[in-house]
């Protein structure tokens, strides 16, 4: 090609892409078009459509590839495509761009901590916690407790589920995880105390009542791990948990 016209056309692609960037209806639709087609995408991607997910996702890029919500939705299809490089790309490049956001260091730490990255996901659990956006820091407190237990830092995670506790006094999940890991270490009387006084306090849940039975059970006390696995089979009659109860010797019926 004469190195004349190539310039002429190198010059016209620039100036469209000046204009392109120098307007601002244009730059409006294009971000439109982007969130559109991410909302798309994530509604493919929640229903198990990943092609279609990604067709939109793909979309959403193009029109709008500085959008950090798009880099997002990226990362969790590829991830659900078991595509890991590209996954953790995509949150890199959503981080790059924002990266202050709470909800985006939150996810990016799940990835970490489910692909066995489990320092690197407690640090952006714990900037997720300490970050005052956060609507939910206890939620990050837990997930990096639950991310250290599965490093066996035991230690470290009782910490973080106390903190979770702390800012969440009726958060069952965390108390279930500090408990279990009690009565798993042989600190029965710990997790015994943990169990009543929150059940005493706050609403049960199935995974409390039947530790609480197995904690009761191993300590030897009959009457309160009948007692519990009573409440546990007419709170929660079709449960797992209730039907469980027969491996303890207790009826679920």
């Amino acid at each position: 090609m004469n190195a004349l016209v190539r310039a002429a056309l190198l010059g016209t692609v620039s100036a469209l892409a000046l204009y392109g960037c120098a307007n601002p209806q244009l730059v409006r639709q294009r971000h439109r078009a982007a969130v559109f087609n991410t909302e798309l995408g994530i509604a493919y991607l929640q229903r198990g459509q990943l092609a279609l997910a990604k067709r939109k996702l793909d979309d959403a890029e193009r029109e709008d590839p500085g959008n950090a919500d798009v880099q997002i939705a990226r990362a969790l299809l590829f991830e659900r495509l078991l595509e890991p490089k590209r996954a953790d790309r995509a949150f890199r490049r959503a981080l790059a761009i924002s990266p202050r956001n709470p909800d985006y260091q939150n996810d990016y730490a799940v990835y970490l901590c489910g692909n066995g990255r489990y320092a690197a996901g407690v640090r952006y659990f714990l900037a997720a916690a300490r970050n005052p956006l956060y609507l939910t820091p206890a939620d990050a407190f837990n997930n990096a407790g639950v991310c250290l237990r599965a490093e066996r830092h035991d230690a470290q995670a009782i910490k973080m589920f106390r903190s979770a506790l702390a800012i969440n006094p009726g958060f069952a999940h965390a108390l279930w995880e500090l408990a279990d890991l009690n009565f798993k270490q042989g600190r029965l009387q710990q997790a015994h105390a943990e169990l009543v006084q929150f059940l005493s306090a706050h609403r049960a849940t199935a995974n409390l009542l039947l530790l609480a039975v197995r904690v009761m059970h191993a300590q030897g006390d009959a009457l309160d791990a009948v007692l519990y696995a009573r409440r546990l089979q007419l709170d929660f009659p079709d449960s797992p948990q209730a039907h469980a109860l027969a491996a303890l010797g207790l009826s679920s019926g």
